[in-house]
């Protein structure tokens, strides 16, 4: 069966910030259907619209810093983060981010944008772990810019917000020092 390609066009800006357009997006994920924007000025924007997240109301971050102890800082508030997140990640630091992402927060969806607009253009969706592994899959992957995108923390009452953070950060940086960012 041939597919035909398909737009999705706003009269009111870009599509899927402020419209329930991302539940479009995500069947289209769970479906397999390659999906892909019309670059803009910004990757975030773009990385926001394929995410299949909800991204009405988002935060962006930067970049990710690159020492270790900086980044587990970076990363510590988004564990509460009741938004969408969003930031962007240096390709030899993906791998060491999505290692501390699936420790602290394994039970947020994730979609992590590689070479946005670029031939090599892929996206990654499903849990911190599960995008993690495709990264170590195949070495290719690691290399280019990503923008990373977070869905916001939706059982904020269920967190107890002075325990874990220090826990998990201990546990993070045991396994960074003792495992190379392959391993």
């Amino acid at each position: 069966i041939q597919k035909n390609p398909v737009a999705l066009i706003s009269d009111a800006g870009s599509p899927l910030i402020s419209d329930p357009g991302y539940k479009l997006l995500r069947q289209c994920i769970r479906e397999n259907i390659f999906v892909t924007t019309v670059p803009g000025a910004s990757s975030i924007i773009s990385a926001l619209q394929l995410s299949g997240l909800p991204i009405n109301d988002f935060i962006f971050k930067g970049f990710a810093p690159k020492n270790e102890k900086k980044l587990l800082d970076f990363l510590d508030p988004i564990i509460f983060e009741q938004k969408t997140t969003s930031f962007f990640v240096s390709s030899h630091k993906i791998v060491q981010t999505l290692t501390a992402m699936s420790y602290l927060f394994p039970t947020r969806k994730v979609s992590v944008c590689k070479e946005m607009t670029k031939l090599n253009e892929k996206i990654f969706y499903g849990f911190p772990e599960e995008v993690l592994n495709e990264f170590l899959s195949n070495k290719k992957y690691s290399l280019g810019e990503f923008v990373v995108v977070i869905d916001g923390e939706k059982n904020i009452s269920n967190i107890d917000k002075k325990n874990i953070s220090s826990e998990v950060q201990k546990i993070i940086k045991r396994l960074l020092e003792k495992f190379s960012l392959t391993e």
